[in-house]
């Protein structure tokens, strides 16, 4: 059987199953993560996408897609439904199975995108539909290089420094984002073979990506209000911010790592600043307010570079 390498989240992997969202690296003589294709039996009594423990292992069925079984945070087992469109069994690969393997990694994955500025990472932070994906391709657009979309993993590095490392290299983006930044639908695949789906994938080429590990310089909480603000957050608001704002944080209790990522998130925001940026949702003035938080990210990475 083909084997594929790859590299996400920080990690080397090797899949059985091609990933064409993904980037190809050169062969690793052991990978971090294997991926394969199997049996991953019915848990008995689980409701539709619900987490199971099965033998020291993880099952994640989700329905009409199938059962991941993710193991040690260095395996995940995949068992397709019949007639399963490829892309939306990857779709759920490289989300939420992924999301529990992060977890059992002991990893701090953010619901968030990334942006490299002056070589450092910026990350902006929030639940769906809070416009992450949009202000990313806006960023993009204006010269600014992905880190990562919809999930920024954290971790720190031997200087205690958090780093914020590569996430997939694509943008989803829904019609109404799509139109107000100017793409065009042809030749864009939908996130997930469906009519009633409406989010599309963007790829992103490799001179508009950031392939490596960046300090990660602030997090942005993005929010929706009356008025345009940005106002700093601190202590237990902005550590529970981070829990929040967690990916797949409801996963957690089934990895047993929820001490050690109230940890993480602690740790995190006494590392770096945390703001709340809230932004009128207008698409009539979203590219003003864009460029107020970006006159405000360079003031924040400018003063970081002088201390």
């Amino acid at each position: 059987m083909s084997a594929f390498d790859y590299s996400v989240f920080g990690l080397q992997v090797r899949s059985c199953i091609e990933l064409p969202e993904l980037f190809s690296v050169p062969e690793k003589a052991v990978p971090d993560v294997a991926i394969e294709l199997g049996s991953v039996p019915n848990v008995a009594g689980a409701h539709d996408d619900d987490l199971h423990e099965v033998d020291g292992a993880l099952v994640l069925a989700i329905p009409e897609v199938g059962r991941y079984r993710i193991e040690k945070g260095t395996r995940i087992t995949v068992d397709p439904e019949p007639g399963v469109p490829e892309r939306n069994l990857r779709l759920f690969l490289l989300g939420s199975a992924f999301g529990v393997l992060l977890h059992q990694r002991g990893v701090l994955p953010l619901h968030a995108n990334a942006i490299e500025i002056d070589g450092q990472a910026v990350a902006f932070m929030g639940p769906s539909g809070a416009g992450k994906s949009t202000l990313a391709a806006w960023f993009h657009d204006n010269g600014f290089k992905v880190i990562a979309d919809d999930v920024c993993v954290v971790r720190f590095g031997s200087d205690g420094r958090p780093y914020a490392s590569p996430g997939l290299p694509r943008l989803r983006l829904w019609i109404d984002a799509l139109q107000l930044t100017g793409r065009d639908l042809d030749g864009l695949n939908r996130s997930y073979v469906s009519e009633e789906d409406e989010k599309f994938d963007v790829p992103i080429d490799p001179t508009s990506y950031a392939g490596s590990n960046m300090p990660l310089a602030a997090i942005y909480l993005l929010d929706r209000g009356s008025e345009f603000s940005i106002v700093p957050t601190h202590g237990i608001e902005a550590a529970d911010a981070v829990f929040a704002n967690t990916y797949r944080g409801e996963y957690l209790p089934k990895t047993s790592s929820q001490q050690q990522h109230w940890q993480s998130a602690v740790r995190l925001v006494r590392s770096l600043q945390l703001y709340r940026a809230t932004r009128v949702w207008d698409l009539t003035c979203i590219r003003e307010q864009n460029e107020t938080l970006l006159h405000k990210v360079l003031e924040q990475c400018a003063a970081i570079e002088h201390d």
